[in-house]
């Protein structure tokens, strides 16, 4: 049997082909039969006209459910009366795959955790295959930029000894006769590859955070997606990198899927003009107060209204939907963010804004071993347990810097979704470890 996917029935029109997918619906008339078959490429319109009495095979068809798994086979007809991409399949053979129980547990527009708790039910609809269509040009964009500029793809352990970002955020499993915990990031070993002379790295994989949060943005295990470099001068040089990198990305996807996302989300995805605009922290919140906003005091990072009210300033000065913001001061950055030698109570390091959302984090790293005991020493990190993380610094480590994000939120902002519950496979949250 040689299966013949929806999308692909035009080139079969006078020929026979055998469709396999889902049942999207059953319209069982007086006269004729039509069943809506649904596969991961489209809809198709299956007819059969009804026998008096009604024939084994009417009978078969009447019996289906919504959302059966089943093997169709018959003749492709054109009909432009059809809205179906006009043609239809004149059924000759019905095998029913597997029967689905009567009542449907979910619909398109049943509560968010209700469609999780189904969410591969609630993944065969069209417009979710979409996100992971998209997820997936994504991807083979980034690494296609990477490669073409010699980058190196690393995978790094998830199990861990210690901390690599804030303790408070870390998960404990038992090791053995010991404990381990979940990687919060690859940013060490990203640095041990720099410190190893790769050069230029990549990782795309699972990063884990113990955070209580239950915002639309926040999840405790998600892809991280992360990059360092080498040789650098500054963090501005990773900056420019990475604006380039995710203009390229962005009209990767446009290409492949921006009529769709229009059609599907109602979002019109633009391709980002370069150099991003840049502003440092401080003229930032100058910038809130002076329209009207509040903003954080000296010393804080800027809050998720702040964020918001922020890209919109941005847009509406220089047209754009992505903002650098930079230069924050060392009491919210890690103490291996690289500080101004002539503002040392300030990093070199910046997030990426996106529509009102962060995207990315990033720096430059301080690589000089001695700076980092002090920095380490200034912000209370205990050194023992990262001894070995330190130790990558002592032959020798080149100038350099990167960042990280997490994939979900860049996805949800590409397609205008309101949580990255909607743009995860399976999302993990506090109260959230099924299916």
């Amino acid at each position: 049997m040689t299966r013949t996917l929806i999308a692909d029935l035009p080139e079969k029109v006078g020929r026979q082909a055998t469709v396999r997918g889902w049942v999207q619906a059953i319209r069982d008339q007086k006269s004729v039969q039509f069943v809506i078959v649904r596969d991961e490429t489209g809809l198709a319109q299956v007819v059969l006209g009804k026998a008096d009495p009604p024939s084994e095979l009417n009978e078969r068809v009447s019996a289906l459910t919504a959302e059966s798994a089943v093997t169709i086979a018959g003749v492709v007809a054109a009909d432009e009366r059809v809205k179906l991409g006009g043609l239809e399949l004149k059924l000759e053979e019905l095998t029913v795959d597997a029967l689905a129980e009567p009542e449907v547990p979910i619909a398109a527009d049943s509560a968010l955790d209700k469609r999780i708790d189904w969410r591969y039910l609630d993944l065969r609809r069209p417009d979710r295959r979409l996100i992971f269509e998209v997820q997936t040009t994504a991807e083979d964009a980034m690494r296609d930029y990477w490669r073409k500029e010699g980058f190196v793809e690393i995978h790094t352990p998830k199990l861990m000894g210690s901390a690599s970002e804030s303790g408070a955020e870390l998960f404990k499993v038992e090791y053995f006769e010991g404990v381990a915990y979940l990687a919060q990031s690859p940013q060490f070993y990203k640095q041990m590859a720099m410190a190893a002379g790769f050069g230029k790295v990549f990782e795309v994989g699972p990063v884990f955070r113990a955070n209580p949060s239950f915002t639309s943005r926040h999840d405790t295990e998600f892809t991280s997606v992360d990059v360092e470099i080498s040789w650098i001068d500054s963090h501005e040089d990773v900056m420019a990198f990475e604006e380039r990198w995710l203009a390229h990305v962005l009209a990767a996807v446009k290409e492949s899927h921006g009529a769709q996302i229009a059609d599907t989300f109602g979002t019109e995805l633009t391709v980002p003009t370069v150099p991003f605009p840049r502003v440092t922290l401080e003229h930032a919140k100058e910038l809130l107060r002076e329209h009207g906003h509040d903003a954080p005091g000296a010393g804080h990072d800027l809050d998720p209204p702040s964020e918001r009210a922020l890209s919109e300033i941005v847009k509406q000065a220089h047209g754009h939907e992505f903002a650098f913001v930079t230069d924050y001061p060392t009491t919210v950055r890690p103490f291996y963010h690289m500080r101004h030698a002539d503002q040392p109570t300030l990093t070199k390091s910046f997030d990426l804004l996106w529509r009102g959302i962060e995207l990315t984090t990033g720096a430059q790293r301080e690589h000089r071993y001695e700076q980092l005991l002090v920095q380490a020493e200034d912000k209370g990190v205990e050194v023992g347990p990262i001894q070995y993380y330190l130790d990558f610094f002592r032959y020798g480590a080149p100038p350099h810097g990167g960042f990280g994000f997490g994939l979900t939120r860049l996805l949800m902002q590409m397609l205008g979704q309101d949580n990255v519950r909607e743009v995860t496979f399976l999302y993990r949250g506090p109260h959230r470890l099924t299916p």
